[in-house]
């Protein structure tokens, strides 16, 4: 949806650039970045693309990388990105190019800044501005290893709609009894209590961040009028672009806020039940803020590409 949106907004100069350097457009490029995830480390310290049985509806925006050349190159862009740190979730190692996708502020802050817990070297602001400096014809800056200005068109089409979801960048941090702690205070995570940007937190049984990674239902795959008349109408940013990340990482920790501003919790075992006085309020505002989010997104990731190929 968020390359749909920005297909439509690109100069011509970017829209042809796009289009020489992908092969296909940003609407068909956005899932590429969670298409590697279905690659794997075998035990002989090899990497392989790996259908999983048990979710075939994953493969449905991945069939065009499936080509031998596209699967090679997510195999090796995994392998390169994959040792700069250690991410650990359920006991097994996912590799490090699975944290470019987060931040996780907590949303008792106002604006995002590198001295708080939940940012790093290696998260979604810096794994952003690393795509953004790869298009402008830079060498990919460490830790990141993004060999060209294709994958970094795959990165940034995909990053940018993760830097618009609330869950993606604004996180609650909790006790073992469910209240809510300061982790800039306390400058330690309990990993027993990590929320996982709202993966540890259910609503009516549903996982939290499930469930605002999930778009409204009526916008289908493409651009709609509405969200290109939102997105037309965004003010532009100034400067250069490799900043422009950290300021929407700071816009958008203020709706995580909104997020989670009616919630209370409880615990609940291993994760944390999450309820709202009014739980139809709340979905209509979850609504209106995805649809806001989404035109967001679009337009900025047009916006860079129109700075870089005006």
């Amino acid at each position: 949806m968020v390359g749909s949106i920005a297909d439509q907004l690109l100069t011509d100069n970017a829209k042809q650039h796009v289009a020489q350097i992908l092969g296909v457009d940003l609407k068909s490029a956005g899932p590429w970045l969670d298409c590697v995830k279905s690659v794997m480390r075998k035990a002989d310290g090899t990497f392989s693309y790996t259908t999983d049985p048990n979710h075939p509806e994953y493969e449905v925006p991945c069939a065009s990388f499936r080509t031998p050349d596209e699967q090679q190159r997510m195999e090796d862009y995994v392998a390169r990105n994959w040792t700069q740190c250690s991410y650990m979730t359920s006991g097994v190692e996912r590799g490090c190019h699975n944290t470019y996708h987060f931040d996780d502020v907590a949303v008792l802050r106002d604006r995002f800044d590198r001295n708080y817990q939940g940012t790093n070297d290696h998260d979604l602001v810096a794994a952003t501005n690393a795509a953004i400096a790869v298009l402008l014809g830079r060498p990919s800056p460490p830790p990141f290893a993004i060999k060209d200005k294709k994958e970094a068109l795959f990165v940034l089409s995909h990053l940018i709609g993760d830097l618009h979801q609330p869950l993606h960048v604004g996180a609650v941090y909790l006790d073992s009894a469910g209240h809510v702690v300061d982790p800039d205070v306390t400058h330690a995570v309990d990993p027993a209590t990590e929320t996982a940007g709202g993966n540890s937190i259910t609503d009516d049984h549903k996982n939290f961040h499930a469930e605002w990674d999930g778009i409204p239902g009526d916008l289908g795959e493409a651009a709609t009028p509405e969200l290109l008349a939102t997105a037309k109408v965004l003010p532009a940013d100034h400067g250069r672009p490799e900043n422009w990340s950290a300021n929407w990482a700071t816009d958008t920790i203020l709706i995580a806020q909104e997020v989670f501003s009616s919630a209370s919790d409880a615990p609940g075992g291993s994760k944390w039940s999450i309820t709202f006085p009014d739980r139809d309020a709340y979905l209509r505002l979850a609504d209106g803020v995805k649809r806001r989010q989404l035109a967001k997104a679009g337009a900025r990731l047009a916006e860079v590409l129109n700075a870089i190929w005006p």
